[in-house]
């Protein structure tokens, strides 16, 4: 998601935001839908016996594509584009995610919070210094290979949707929404994935739930209940968001 909104960002004529928030609306439905389905399928071939009982359901569509190439030269041909998929999806994510860092750390970080003019050349050696150490660091956390990469992304998506999904949403449909609710949207967030899933998520039954949901509420919560006590933004404000609203 980081590397669509830099996508949306740059766009080059703003008649085509429309267009383009359609496509990845859409997108985002099937890709998500097929995924599901992944998992279903997966699970019925477990039941079925066709599939033996797997430790990591994260590597269940390779578990189908191994037994897909077992009937024939045409099959092991779709495994080999299944697998493909896989390499392909990875690797393109993996390179924006370090484009879109490495621009964070360069851009936003030093020209616009640090102040450092991070142009032209000293940007660049910036830019790829960064890139340099998020890709030591990635290599660093993936030498155990008994890790899940499934629940570390999932952590941090958990995250990254309640400290700013709640932010962006009442930012966008409620002109009320004050700097402060914002600022205790992303606090509560934030704090709530840590609180759900290392205290409440273990009690089990009922509470075990995905953290991104119940700190997500909890930031809405917080981002209304501050609002609302604190004084109302200011009307040059108020004319812009009705301004872009319209």
């Amino acid at each position: 998601m980081p590397h669509i909104l830099v996508r949306f960002m740059a766009i080059e004529d703003e008649r085509k935001l429309k267009l383009s928030r359609r496509v990845a609306s859409s997108w985002v439905v099937i890709s998500m839908g097929v995924a599901i389905i992944i998992g279903l399928v997966g699970s019925a071939m477990t039941r079925a016996g066709a599939l033996e009982q797997l430790a990591d359901s994260e590597t269940i569509i390779v578990r189908i594509a191994s037994l897909i190439s077992q009937f024939g030269a045409i099959p092991a041909l779709v495994a080999g584009v299944i697998l493909a998929g896989i390499l392909a999806a990875t690797m393109s994510t993996a390179d924006s995610q370090l484009l879109a860092a490495s621009s964070s750390i360069s851009q936003d970080l030093g020209n616009d919070f640090l102040k450092r003019n991070f142009s032209g050349k000293r940007g660049m050696i910036v830019a790829r210094s960064v890139m340099i150490v998020i890709a030591i660091i990635a290599a660093f956390l993936a030498r155990d290979p008994d890790s899940s990469v499934f629940r570390v992304v999932s952590f941090a998506w958990a995250g990254f949707g309640a400290a700013f999904g709640p932010v962006m949403l009442m930012a966008l449909f409620w002109k009320r929404s004050t700097k402060g609710g914002a600022l205790a949207g992303m606090v509560v967030g934030g704090v709530m994935v840590f609180v759900w899933k290392f205290l409440i998520a273990p009690m089990g039954g009922v509470w075990a739930i995905y953290e991104l949901l119940p700190a997500f509420c909890c930031a809405l919560v917080a981002i209304v209940v501050v609002s609302l006590l604190t004084p109302a933004p200011k009307q040059s404000v108020l004319d812009l968001f009705d301004e872009v609203k319209q």
